[in-house]
């Protein structure tokens, strides 16, 4: 059917297309069906005459679909208590141009970028305040995930912000979406929700952490997060027994910061025993090696910047390989960082915090949805199944080595661990 309609130059979409006719027939008989259905009788069947109620002709609606524009006459009855499922009153899109909207949004599309998309490729013209509507109706997903119950026990939280622009009266200044993941028991990773602000200070972390204990997290066995000062105090008034691990990429980015460019190579590499250290001591040895070296002496800021954060830094190293990996950095939430990064660059600036929140839980939701996808196919997949076999989904992205990982948090903190694991 479609070579035939090509061979005889007949359009697919747009006014007088094939697609938006085939619609336009379909909606059209199913709406007659439902009417017939509604009256009890057949169109010119006699049974009909002294009913109480009859066909009264039809009436013009247009409808937005995903492959344009389609004029629909609708069927009525005299009575006018005829009402359509398959078109409803008072709908003006159809087919999914919903979805379609909040899937390009959540890529990055501008609200006017959307508008002209979907002008160019589907022919449907639709206002900007209609797409920002469409957009807007996702509000009640966030409020409710923002506000979901959480599991009382996560062995792992990572905290970080993220920096946006946003539009204040007649100029752009920057806003920090402040984001929490948790790592459940079974490895998965969950954002457990985003907060805008002004800035990154640790009395609004400590806000962030009582909202989070609010919603039911009663116990975290290690908390991983960046140098920020105070952090760690705002996170133990919380969870007094949670252990505060800095960040160490972002404890090796903050030093790289006195570093000449010609110079960093050289340095990472003095970093490294550090981090990579058996115990403190043989830390403290490489980190004293360091600060003795001519790269130490020409950069004592370096220096210091490991110094100060010592005793953040140090429980890293009492632990094992496996969990060592795990919190070796907040790139869990780096890596999500990243790909939001790439969908907000298109933005510019936001006109307000909520369409932060709105823009960043839509591409969590994408990416995440992406992420569970392909662990499906993988994890999913008994021995010897094709790699193509449906696999049941599951939310987030899980930790690798989560396993060894969890038997070793496991032996360290067996009284803090839930009964039921």
């Amino acid at each position: 059917m479609l070579a035939s309609t090509s061979d005889r130059g007949i359009s697919l979409t747009g006014e007088g297309g094939f697609l938006p006719e085939l619609i336009k027939s379909v909606l059209e008989r199913g709406m007659s069906a439902e009417l017939t259905s509604h009256l009890g009788y057949e169109k010119n069947d006699p049974a009909g005459r002294g009913s109480g109620n009859s066909r009264n002709g039809t009436t013009s609606k247009t409808v937005d679909t995903e492959v344009g524009p389609v004029e629909l006459d609708r069927p009525r009855d005299r009575n006018s208590t005829f009402v359509s499922r398959l078109v409803p009153n008072g709908q003006r899109r159809l087919g999914g141009l919903e979805d379609m909207i909040i899937s390009l949004y959540a890529g990055g599309m501008t609200i006017r970028e959307i508008q002209h998309h979907l002008a160019a490729t589907l022919g449907t013209d639709l206002s900007h305040e209609t797409i920002s509507n469409v957009t807007e109706a996702v509000m009640d997903e966030v409020a409710a995930w923002q506000n979901r119950p959480l599991e009382a026990f996560y062995p792992v939280i990572y905290l970080d912000a993220l920096v946006v622009k946003v539009r204040d009266q007649n100029r752009v200044v920057n806003r920090h979406a402040h984001i929490a993941v948790g790592v459940d028991l079974d490895g998965i990773k969950h954002v457990l929700g985003i907060w805008v602000q002004a800035s990154e200070g640790a009395k609004f972390w400590a806000s962030v952490c009582a909202q989070l204990a609010n919603r039911g997290v009663q116990d975290v066995l290690i908390v991983c997060c960046d140098g920020l000062t105070g952090f760690p105090e705002a996170i133990e008034a919380t969870w007094g027994d949670a252990l505060v691990q800095t960040c160490v990429v972002h404890l090796i980015r903050a030093s790289m910061r006195y570093v000449s460019y010609c110079d960093r190579k050289a340095v990472a590499a003095m970093l490294k025993p550090i981090y990579t250290a058996i115990d403190e001591n043989d830390a403290l040895m490489a980190l004293t090696a360091f600060a003795d070296s001519t790269l130490g002496r020409k950069y004592p800021a370096a220096v210091k910047s490991w110094e100060d954060a010592w005793d953040r830094f140090i429980p890293f190293l009492d632990f094992g390989p496996a969990i060592r990996k795990v919190i070796y950095t907040t790139n869990s939430i780096e890596s999500l960082n990243y790909q939001m990064r790439k969908i907000i660059k298109n933005r510019g600036q936001f006109p307000n915090d909520q369409a932060v929140v709105k823009l960043l839980w839509l591409a969590i939701r994408n990416i995440e949805d992406k992420r569970a996808r392909e662990r499906a196919k993988e994890a999913g997949r008994p021995k010897g199944q094709p790699r193509n076999a449906p696999a049941k989904l599951v939310e987030g992205s899980t930790i690798q080595g989560w396993t060894k990982a969890l038997n070793e948090l496991a032996l360290r903190y067996p009284e803090r661990f839930p009964q039921t694991i």
